[in-house]
């Protein structure tokens, strides 16, 4: 298939004998998924499954590239999270296939290797990191969010290469880390200079197509108290106690960003877009004591088109505002850090050729028209959209209990999603005989 040829459909008779060979590979698929849900790789934690993902591409012949992250590499890049941990262990791989004959149109197959904590495990049916298959369902933390998504990347390659044919354009498999906190681990691939005409993320997303999304911010708070004996608690200040007043102070911030969803396409629709979430608490030292401390790590949502300091000045205004209203607290303000994300959103314009593709893949694959939604999610789609001006397609399998217990994957959903990616890649990249 010439380069020229990319840019018409996909032959009827080849579709089908693609999706006919991603049937076939799919129980070597779902294996291959089950070993890497087996590696915990939770922040810290992602070098064992970066270890097993770089070992199944190289041993497919890909030219790899393994690296941590630099935090001083992509610090000035303006799509940068503040960092507050080691990124020792912070790995990220990609595999690279070249063609023999640059023809067709070139493709990032992004995904993210890191996983949420599992909470504990005794609330979880089973635990968290032993895959299981139950009915239509792959159970286990990471299952859908989104290790099904990488192995789809890899074996929907697999499944041309099967039938003799490869991408005859450059194909880059990205599996990065910190997507779930900060978003470095796409930005360090782009730093890298890791580039492509379109790219594909298969983010568990009900078998839909992403068309704008949130920017997300983390932050901090250290709340100061006055320690005394418990007996003398009227005349202490409760630090505790005092975050809770700063928590109310930016639930009504979040009201008030929600009140301005007219303002931003795409989001007006939502009830409830901009979602803040004090999501982790911890003060105090003795039960005896009134606690002379308190830090609540918070996440809030802002709209695509605004930029995350603007978000911070109304954060940090938004606290001072409420110090000011508390006794202690006026005289005490608390602090607010910002230490993970600090990214903007993006919205998916309509009418690109990859979008066009996408949807022609995905009517093969489902025999039904591409839906498009809008989430008020983080996705790492925003690292090609704002900063390489690059179509980024965020399409992926329907599952349930993503950052929850009993986290799982529809496995006939995850099927179509991989016959939809070779689709795309056959049509988008065009094909080759393979070496």
């Amino acid at each position: 298939m010439t380069k020229d040829e990319t840019g018409s459909r996909l032959d009827p008779g080849l579709a089908a004998e693609i999706l006919q060979a991603v049937e076939a590979g799919f129980e070597r698929q779902l294996r291959f998924t089950c070993d890497l849900v087996r590696h915990p790789s939770l922040r810290g934690q992602e070098h064992t499954a970066q270890d097993f993902l770089f070992q199944a591409m190289a041993g497919r012949g890909y030219a790899m590239d393994r690296w941590a992250i630099e935090e001083d590499a992509i610090r000035h890049h303006p799509g940068f999270s503040p960092v507050t941990v080691s990124y020792d262990n912070a790995i990220n791989v990609v595999g690279t296939h070249r063609p023999k004959d640059e023809a067709g149109r070139s493709l990032i197959l992004n995904g993210h290797v890191d996983v949420v904590p599992t909470g504990p495990f005794d609330m979880w049916d089973r635990p968290p990191f032993e895959p299981h298959v139950e009915d239509d369902w792959l159970y286990g933390r990471g299952a859908a969010d989104m290790k099904a998504g990488l192995a789809a990347n890899i074996f929907a390659l697999d499944c041309l290469r099967d039938l003799g044919y490869a991408p005859a354009a450059t194909v880059y498999l990205q599996s990065v880390t910190e997507e779930e906190c900060t978003g470095n681990g796409a930005l360090a691939c782009l730093m890298r200079g890791y580039r492509a005409d379109a790219a594909l993320i298969p983010e568990p997303e009900d078998d839909k197509l992403v068309r704008a999304n949130t920017g997300v911010i983390w932050f901090r708070i250290h709340v100061r108290g006055e320690p005394v004996h418990v007996r003398e608690a009227g005349v202490g200040a409760n630090a505790i106690e005092a975050a809770y007043v700063v928590i109310a102070a930016l639930r009504e911030l979040e009201a008030e960003w929600n009140g301005r969803k007219a303002d931003f396409r795409h989001f007006e629709g939502l009830d409830h877009p901009i979602n803040f979430n004090p999501g982790k608490i911890a003060g105090g030292d003795w039960a005896s004591s009134v606690p002379s401390w308190c830090s609540v790590d918070c996440r809030i949502a802002i709209y695509p088109g605004v930029d995350p300091r603007d978000a911070a000045r109304e954060i940090d205004a938004c606290v001072a505002q409420a110090a000011r209203g508390h006794a202690f607290l006026a005289n005490n303000p608390p602090k607010v850090e910002y230490n993970g994300f600090f990214a903007e959103g993006y919205v998916l314009e309509e009418g690109s050729a990859a979008e066009a593709v996408l949807g022609r893949a995905h009517a093969s694959a489902y025999g039904a028209s591409l839906e498009s939604f809008v989430t008020p999610g983080y996705l790492d789609a925003r690292v090609f959209v704002l900063y390489d001006d690059c179509p980024c397609l965020v399409y992926g399998p329907y599952s349930e209990n993503i950052h929850a217990f009993n986290e799982r994957v529809s496995l006939s959903s995850l099927k179509r999603v991989t016959g939809s990616i070779a689709l795309f890649v056959a049509e988008w990249c065009g094909l080759e005989k393979a070496a």
